[in-house]
């Protein structure tokens, strides 16, 4: 089973575009990073700029709208995320508990979708894309 570990630092959404981050704060990160690794469950991961460096597009009125960031309405915005492989939810929980995030982080759990988890009639919808990782329309190859 694959899961996306979300960041979700609180008061990210207002970060300046060229924010500096804590390099203690940072090896202690690389160390869970590591230990994920070193586990085997680790897919992959990145860091995400703020917010204030990013872009929206809407698309409520039919037609695609650009919105530079920073975006005011935004509560709480992703940091960064790890992508696991693990044999249950219950595994996913346990590493998320072990990363050494501080008092204004949240890890969010997430299972990732499967073509499997799903009819036959999105299976075969699915089965004409072929994901450059083996994602959705793997299961019908």
């Amino acid at each position: 089973m694959r899961f996306m570990m979300l960041m979700i630092p609180l008061g990210y959404e207002a970060a300046p575009p060229d924010v500096q981050l804590d390099p203690e704060r940072v090896a202690a990160m690389m160390r869970y990073n590591e230990a994920l690794k070193d586990a085997g469950v680790l897919i992959t991961l990145d860091g995400l700029h703020p917010p204030a460096a990013g872009a929206r597009v809407k698309f409520d009125t039919g037609v695609p709208v650009v919105i530079d960031g920073p975006f005011t309405e935004a509560k709480e915005v992703l940091g960064g995320y790890w992508m696991i492989e693990v044999a249950s939810r219950e595994e996913a929980i346990a590493w998320a508990k072990k990363c050494p995030a501080s008092a204004n982080e949240i890890i969010e759990i997430r299972q990732v979708q499967e073509v499997a988890d799903f009819s036959e009639e999105v299976q075969q919808a699915a089965a004409t894309f072929e994901h450059p990782q083996g994602g959705w329309g793997k299961a019908l190859r």
